[in-house]
């Protein structure tokens, strides 16, 4: 039911030898959709979930320490599939963003018990504050900016538009203002914002147009603060194949920025910027050096789903061939899949206790949500006469 691994600690007199016994235990949530499960997404806590699905619903699910996740609100939020949903930072208030193959994305705030309609206590009511209207087709991805950007989000649609918006008044999250709208010219089914501060505000979106004579998939946008537009700076031509998932990693004090792309497999990028007068306000725009440091058929299907730990040090990727796979790099930059995890199985391959993953969701068909339980046990025990200890880590917070 678990893998062995070694691990040594080092000191100046001797070498003592550990094992570590590691556990990861899939965990099937109930979550009673009807339809297919598009996406999952939890808070900046990992204590909150929202799923959605094609039966028109979205699920906000809490943590409880003793019973696990529990379904806290439940509504019909548009009236199609509705493909993406995402929280807002928690300094704007508890917000979901969420959008559907019915043309729109809509805006949830949830009320506080205090603030529910007629005085009646509904500490989990979620009430819808505006929807944005704009697109003419399906809204395939809705993603909030990084905070220092201030509450703003992004859309993608299926016919190749981005469109920006901004709340007016943070505290008043029903008059939202579509700032910027750009044309990819190809019908877009996801998109990235750049969580870095230090540079320039910047997105990738990619596409899932089957034609590959269409050229790169994946086409990266950047705010000129000279001209106030936005202007593309890349196209990524070394992936063809439909896009279904892209993102950018946090950047925590790195020179380069990486962008992991889901499509027929899995591609991880370094972009590092090569020119600097768009640093010192000339209006100039950026330009990267890009550099595939990383491209995986271990999924031998199709990848969807990419998701970086807070730290932009692990990668997680799931396909359709059931599993969930992290990915880490060496001290030589070369990255290797370092766990995989399965919906009916535990961890399968080589698990260490240094790369714990936060909480992992994956969709299947079936309208179950599978998730690693909150907390996992570790058995080090030294083999030359230590006592064994049992340390509890949250997989949850272990990458805070």
């Amino acid at each position: 039911q678990h893998k062995k691994s070694w691990v040594s600690e080092w000191s100046i007199t001797k070498q003592r030898t550990f094992r570590i016994d590691t556990m990861f235990v899939a965990k099937t949530i109930a979550s009673e959709h009807k339809d297919l499960i598009h996406d999952v997404s939890f808070d900046c806590h990992g204590t909150r979930m929202a799923t959605c699905s094609s039966d028109q619903t979205v699920k906000v699910w809490d943590l409880d320490e003793e019973s696990g996740w529990q379904c806290t609100a439940s509504w019909k939020a548009h009236s199609g599939s509705v493909w993406r949903v995402t929280w807002a930072h928690h300094e704007f208030g508890q917000v979901l963003a969420t959008c559907s193959f019915d043309r729109t994305a809509a805006i949830w705030e949830e009320l506080n018990s205090d603030t529910s309609c007629k005085g009646v206590s509904s500490p989990n009511t979620w009430l819808k504050r505006t929807s944005l209207v704009d697109s003419r087709t399906s809204v395939t991805d809705v993603r909030f900016a990084p905070k220092h950007l201030g509450l703003q989000l992004a859309t993608s649609s299926a016919d190749g538009v981005v469109r920006i918006y901004e709340a007016v008044d943070v505290m008043n999250l029903s008059n939202w203002q579509l700032q910027f709208e750009f044309n990819c010219n190809l019908s877009l089914s996801c998109l990235s914002w750049n969580t870095a501060r230090t540079h320039p505000p910047m997105i990738a979106v990619g596409s899932d147009d089957p034609n590959q004579s269409a050229g790169g998939k994946v086409q990266i946008y950047e705010y000129n603060e000279t001209s106030r537009k936005w202007q593309k700076v890349e196209t990524i031509f070394m992936v063809t194949e439909p896009v279904h998932d892209v993102r950018f990693a946090p950047n925590l004090g790195r020179s380069y920025h990486l962008l992991a792309i889901a499509a027929r497999d899995l591609t991880i990028l370094s972009l590092k910027n090569i020119r600097k007068e768009v640093f010192n306000n000339t209006g100039g725009l950026s330009k990267f050096e890009i550099r595939q440091v990383g491209s995986f058929d271990d999924h031998e299907s199709v990848v969807w789903r990419v998701s970086w730990n807070i730290t932009g040090t692990i990668l997680a990727s799931s396909g359709d061939d059931g599993c969930v796979r992290l990915w880490k790099a060496n001290y030589l930059d070369n990255w290797k899949c370092i766990s995989v995890l399965k919906a009916d199985s535990n961890a399968t391959e080589a698990d260490r206790a240094s790369m714990l993953a936060p909480h992992i969701a994956s969709t299947p068909i079936s309208g179950a949500i599978r998730v690693p339980p909150p907390a996992g046990t570790m058995n080090i025990k030294r083999t030359s006469g230590w006592p064994y200890m049992d340390i509890k880590v949250d997989q949850g917070k272990m990458f805070y």
